[in-house]
């Protein structure tokens, strides 16, 4: 085993990770430093501090970085108009990064020679983080105490914390919870019955919505204006990134928008079901197409929608660092320059409906050409003949060569 002085590890105060800042004490006999980043998930941080204390850490990082989350990570991949698999909008991959490069930040901050985590050896987030901490510190160690104890049930961790006196809010006698992860772009949840792809989920496990039933009967206008792609203001408010989220959050739970339930291909090969509530993200992404569809290059949205797989797959399997995604990013970013109006959207029931989108100073929708009522010469009709024959020259050589077959 190798000799570690000091460790950061990523500390939610939770069940695992307070097991874990234990086991890494006593195991490597070195310092643990802690890291808890509230990036939105809705719960107090602040607890992680005392249980930090508690177990002996002095070096306690406890950081607001949801603004950063939503400016530098959340809105970067809407403006990709990200989703992976065709459903999933990336929640918690897209966390990782900005988790992985602060821990690194402060590894060097407290000369630590080493960073830990708490993800399993069977899913993603493993990968993530490590290909996040590798980027960006390639000589550093990782330590991830899933894929080296014997620790390997609820049970276990619950008996190891009652030895060593960790104090758990979860008892035995609950059963084990959902496997969850929460963010100000999603709750995820993993586990229990949902191992069972036939079953339905629960309703009393969703924390973010109303289901469509129970949503109000009446409908709700919201406008969106952006700049360069990314959302500055709602209903004429400027607003933060991250307060722009929140509130879209708050509506689209309202009308019960931004359900999930998929099963998906994890990077390490096995298919996992999960349901997600992400409200806001589903709105994001419907008025960021809407605002496109009249700002955006017809040539252009079309190699954005080709490559928008590729960027999602790079996201979810952990490579957001990698010189492959920034070369992507580089280009979305720059096709985002006249991305700038407004789009009005109406929710009800579980619907995201869009009514209205405008840009005055970047639009390329023309009335004068699109209308089907008298153009007045702008668009000759009669060029469209030798615009279809030349495109359907292919198609006719193909066709007198089946027919001579």
């Amino acid at each position: 085993m190798r000799k570690i002085n000091k460790v950061v590890l990523a500390f939610s105060g939770g069940l695992d990770t307070s097991v874990i800042l234990k086991w890494l004490q006593d195991t490597y006999q070195c310092e643990v430093v802690t890291f808890t980043a509230d990036i939105g998930q809705g719960e107090e941080v602040e607890p992680a501090r005392a249980k930090a204390k508690q177990l002996g850490v002095e070096e306690i990082y406890i950081e607001d970085l949801r603004e950063e989350f939503v400016r530098d990570y959340v809105f970067p991949m809407f403006r990709a108009n990200a989703v992976y698999e065709g459903e999933y909008l990336l929640g918690t991959s897209i966390a990782r990064p900005l988790i992985a490069k602060r821990q690194i930040e402060i590894a060097r901050e407290t000369n630590a020679d080493a960073v830990s985590h708490g993800a399993t050896g069977k899913g993603n987030d493993q990968v993530r983080f490590e290909l996040g901490y590798y980027a960006l510190q390639p000589n550093i160690h990782v330590i991830a105490p899933w894929r080296e104890w014997d620790l390997t049930s609820r049970e276990k961790l619950l008996s190891y914390a009652e030895q060593h006196g960790i104090p758990v809010e979860m008892k035995k006698k609950t059963g084990s919870p959902y496997s969850m992860d929460a963010n100000l772009l999603h709750v995820s949840y993993e586990g229990r019955m949902l191992e069972d792809p036939a079953r339905e989920p629960e309703e009393s496990m969703w924390r973010w919505s109303l289901s469509p039933e129970k949503a109000p009967d009446e409908v709700e206008y919201l406008d969106l204006e952006y700049e360069h792609g990314d959302v500055v203001a709602l209903n004429g408010e400027k607003l933060t990134p991250a307060r722009v989220l929140e509130e879209l959050n708050k509506l689209g739970g309202k009308h019960g928008i931004g359900r999930q339930d998929l099963v998906e291909n994890r990077y390490v090969g096995m298919k996992s079901r999960g349901c997600y509530e992400t409200p806001g993200g589903a709105i994001l992404l419907r008025a960021h197409r809407a605002i496109e569809s009249i700002t955006l290059d017809r040539e252009v949205a079309h190699l954005k929608d080709d490559l928008m797989p590729r960027y999602a797959k790079l996201i979810y399997n952990g490579y957001w660092w990698s010189p492959e995604r920034e070369l992507l990013q580089t280009m979305i970013n720059a096709s985002q320059v006249n991305i700038n109006g407004w789009v009005r959207l109406k929710l009800y029931k579980g619907n995201i409906i869009v009514v209205g989108r405008d840009s005055r100073t970047n639009t390329l929708y023309t009335p004068d050409i699109s209308t089907f009522e008298d153009d007045e010469g702008i668009y000759n009709q009669q060029d469209a003949a030798g615009f279809i024959k030349l495109n359907a020259l292919r198609l006719r050589i193909a066709a007198k060569n089946k027919k001579k077959k």
